[in-house]
């Protein structure tokens, strides 16, 4: 899968109109604040259709706008195909559309078109709370099986029903979600242990790759008996005066933690920024092969400034990671070429107010 062009129209700084992008990639190149991360954000949006940078759809309008839209064309699987949404501010209506058809609702148009993308304030994936990495669970596995979407969908619905009769403390109500809880929650449970035993391997060799020493392992922090739904009834019951007493529901996927290790060391505790920044870029690339696997196709990888505040044979490392086996389609930001690794071999652009120079 590979970003064939990008068009946009009252989206953050960026200049309405149309751009093709090179089948290997571009680095993005221009000073802060010009509209580098804009356009990465622009590229991503239709993946789920909202802001990788957790903003609102009305923050993404240009300043006296009446919304936005964006669209991207893309190969996928030897045909071309487009996915489109457009957002105004009156009423807050949002279309999408996926191959020119209008979708009604958004799980059916998630995943159509698949990037990945790393921007700075994922060093809190490795150094942050739980929260965050369950955010990027969810991610990674809605996106690569859509009956985790539909699962993932049905547990938060139930979630918030139970949750709401607990704090008005109905204790019969809260409990007839138990069963919808228990279904759904254990499909998760199950995902997320599977894919943790499926890439364990994976995510050391390439934080070694990247030349981090030690033994990097992941592991999935939960109830894992929570996997198997008739579970679930005896571990509610026990967690029963602890949820009357916080007037939430205090087990399941919603609390649980993916931890990251180094030499046995939780790596958000112990480990150094550099060690922290890297660890979030693997997952990053693992995200990546995870959808490779469950896709049959490579999604593009968005980088924004991933080479700062890496030392120069990381930098060497990653760069050769990027284009390694002829590599999928890559797009990076960098305030200036001369602050990217020799080796990395891709068209350079220029961004400058909102505006992309090609030449």
């Amino acid at each position: 899968m590979r970003l064939l062009r990008l068009e946009t129209a009252g989206f953050r700084n960026l200049v309405p109109g149309g751009l093709d992008f090179p089948a290997r990639g571009v680095v993005l190149t221009g000073l802060n604040g010009q509209g580098k991360t804009n356009l990465l954000e622009a590229v991503s949006y239709p993946v789920l259709f909202r802001s990788f940078r957790g903003a609102s759809d009305a923050e993404l309008v240009r300043f006296e706008a009446p919304g936005f839209r964006v669209g991207v064309a893309f190969h996928d699987g030897g045909r071309e195909r487009a996915a489109e949404a457009a957002f105004r501010v009156e009423g807050r209506r949002k279309r999408l559309s996926v191959d020119g058809a209008d979708v009604p609702r958004l799980v059916d148009a998630v995943g159509a078109w698949l990037a990945v993308a790393f921007q700075p304030a994922d060093v809190a994936l490795a150094s942050g709370p739980a929260l965050l990495r369950r955010q990027y669970l969810d991610r990674v596995l809605a996106l690569s099986d859509r009956g985790y979407l539909a699962a993932l969908s049905r547990y938060r619905a139930a979630l918030a029903q139970r949750n709401a009769a607990l704090r008005q403390d109905r204790r019969a109500l809260a409990e007839a979600f138990d069963s919808p809880l228990a279904t759904s929650g254990s499909r998760l449970v199950s995902a997320r242990l599977a894919w943790t035993a499926m890439v364990g391997d994976l995510f050391g060799t390439e934080l070694a790759g990247l030349g981090e020493a030690g033994a990097i392992t992941l592991e999935y922090a939960g109830a894992a008996e929570l996997a198997d739904a008739s579970a679930w009834t005896a571990a509610l019951a026990r967690a029963a005066d602890a949820d009357r007493a916080r007037r939430a529901t205090t087990l399941g996927p919603h609390r649980d933690d993916l931890v990251l290790r180094l030499d046995g060391r939780v790596l958000r505790d112990y480990g150094s920024t550099g060690q922290q920044r890297s660890a979030a870029i693997v997952l990053r690339l693992v995200e990546l092969v995870t959808l490779e696997r469950a896709r049959g196709t490579s999604p593009t990888l968005l980088l924004d400034d991933v080479f700062a505040e890496l030392d120069a044979e990381r930098q060497r490392r990653l760069a050769a990671r990027l284009l390694t086996d002829g590599g999928g389609q890559v797009l990076v930001t960098a305030p200036r070429t001369d602050e990217l690794p020799r080796g990395l071999d891709l068209p350079a652009w220029n961004v400058w107010g909102g505006e992309v120079r090609t030449a």
